[in-house]
């Protein structure tokens, strides 16, 4: 069965890695053929209003929104803040070499992580500091509370001063034979992180790492090491203290992240993060599947078929739709009370790598080309 992600095998210890199989289709079968795209109704009026090159994103290099701005980097390592209501370039800086992971930034400080393990951080568009990671760093760093927060790809958790880049503590996992090797879970809610290790998501004291809870959502079952893997993927929806989120291949879930007690868990084959409001979790299955569950219970609200096979993104819900990119760059807005699609636009035929984002009433994408690209309601 056809899966995003790529997995990570341990050698010889937790720091030593080589990509042990790449998923996106199965060896020796033919890869499925996608549906046909159904007419466009165009029945919400969006427009594009801007767009600019940040340079190629051989791979998902997440954008990253602080208020009416946001982030985005090239494969290389070159940044660029953009104003999301003009699609003006406000800042650049340079990382200096290739990045494995997007960008995490606040108003003050800009951190990425480099494919030789190197957590970087510049700030005014200046290089602040270097601190070199044991393991590789496939998540984008967390930049809150005036600290840098790293998870490894063997989900080890770091913490560092923003300001000179002082270890401040970290919160090692037992070792695993096979790694999830794309973006896991790592956020703030209120004065906790979230951090995920396996199946598990912590709730951590982000002063000294301490554990306050932790909650299992899914736990590997099969024969292999393939079915066994679980692990919780980038990309949740929040709302006030509950947190609804994806473990890969195996469920779709919310938790309270006050107690850390489980709201509802329910199986589900996907492997990219979820959307969704106070009424609905949505999110997109390895077939591509758009599916809405209802966020108080967990029940399936509806269904949506029409875009399988087309290596569809996680979902964002805002501006009244909910949007998803494809692997031959459209941009499809569905409506979230049905699933049903409003609109479908092209962006340059290249993937859409991740998630859409939502800011200054503007959706913003960006492309494998490095085009981030905003759209609004006419």
């Amino acid at each position: 069965m056809a899966q995003s992600g790529f997995f990570l095998r341990s050698l010889f210890a937790s720091s030593v890695y080589s990509v042990a199989l790449l998923l996106g289709g199965c060896a020796g079968f033919d890869k499925p053929k996608p549906e046909s795209l159904e007419a466009n109704p165009a029945s919400l009026a969006v427009k594009e209003v801007w767009r600019v090159n940040v340079g190629a994103t051989a791979s998902p290099l997440e954008l990253r929104a602080v208020g009416p701005l946001l982030w985005a980097a090239s494969s290389q390592g070159e940044l660029s803040l953009i104003d999301a209501a003009s699609g003006q370039i406000g800042g650049r800086a340079s990382a200096g070499q290739s990045l494995s992971a997007g960008v995490g930034a606040d108003k003050q400080f800009v951190a990425v992580t480099s494919l030789d393990n190197q957590l970087i951080v510049h700030s005014e568009q200046k290089e602040l500091w270097r601190q070199k990671i044991p393991s590789l760093v496939v998540t984008a760093p967390l930049v809150a509370g005036e600290r840098v927060f790293v998870l490894a790809a063997d989900r080890t958790v770091y913490a560092f001063d923003a300001a000179n880049g002082r270890k401040l503590w970290t919160q090692q996992r037992s070792g695993e034979t096979l790694l999830l090797g794309q973006a896991g879970l790592l956020t703030a809610v209120g004065d906790t992180l979230l951090a995920a290790q396996g199946g598990r998501l912590l709730g951590l004291n982000p002063q000294n790492g301490s554990l306050r809870w932790d909650v299992q959502v899914a736990s590997g079952r099969g024969v292999n090491e393939v079915e066994r893997l679980a692990d919780l993927v980038s990309g949740v929806s929040r709302v006030a203290d509950s947190v609804c989120l994806r473990a890969f291949q195996y469920a779709v879930a919310c938790v309270d992240t006050r107690t850390g007690r489980s709201l509802w868990n329910k199986s589900a084959s996907g492997a990219t993060g979820i959307g969704g409001d106070a009424q609905s979790v949505f999110g997109t299955e390895s077939d591509g599947k758009v599916i809405a569950w209802r966020r108080a219970d967990g029940e399936k609200l509806w269904t949506n078929e029409k875009l399988r096979f087309r290596s569809v993104t996680g979902p964002t819900l805002a501006g009244g739709a909910l949007l998803l990119g494809d692997g031959d760059g459209n941009l499809h807005f569905l409506s979230p009370v049905d699933g049903k699609l409003l609109n479908r636009l092209s962006t340059d035929g290249s993937p859409i790598v991740s998630a859409p984002l939502w800011l200054a009433s503007t959706w913003v994408v960006i492309t494998q080309r490095g085009n981030v690209i905003g759209f609004r309601l006419q």
